[in-house]
C-alpha cells in the first residue's frame, strides 16, 4: 500500500502543472472583454465544491456532481451536438 508521500512523489508534479494550468485559463478569462457564458460560475462552483465536498462525498464526486445536470425528465430534443461540460439552466441566448 502506498503511502501519502509516495502519491505525492508520483503526482505531485502532474498536478502542480493542472493547477497552474487551472490558474491560467481564469487569468485569460480575468483579462479579456465580454460576459462569461454559464460555464464560468460552473467553473468556480466546481473549484469550490473540490475544496469543501458534503461530507460523504470525494472531491472527484463532488466536482462532478456539480457540472452535471440532474434533472430528471428528458429533453424534447437536443440543442447542440457536442458537450459544454457543464450544465446549463437556460439555453445560450434567453
Amino acid at each position: 500500500m502506498p503511502t501519502k508521500k509516495d502519491i505525492q512523489d508520483l503526482y505531485f508534479m502532474d498536478a502542480r502543472f493542472k493547477l497552474l494550468e487551472i490558474a491560467s485559463f481564469l487569468d485569460r478569462i480575468d483579462r479579456h472583454d465580454g460576459e462569461a457564458d454559464f460555464r464560468h460560475p460552473a467553473f468556480l462552483k466546481a473549484l469550490a465544491a473540490m475544496q469543501s465536498p458534503p461530507a460523504g462525498t470525494s472531491r472527484t464526486q463532488a466536482v462532478h456532481l456539480s457540472l452535471s445536470d440532474h434533472s430528471t425528465e428528458p429533453a424534447h430534443s437536443a440543442g447542440v451536438s457536442f458537450a459544454y461540460g457543464a450544465h446549463q439552466t437556460q439555453p445560450l441566448g434567453a
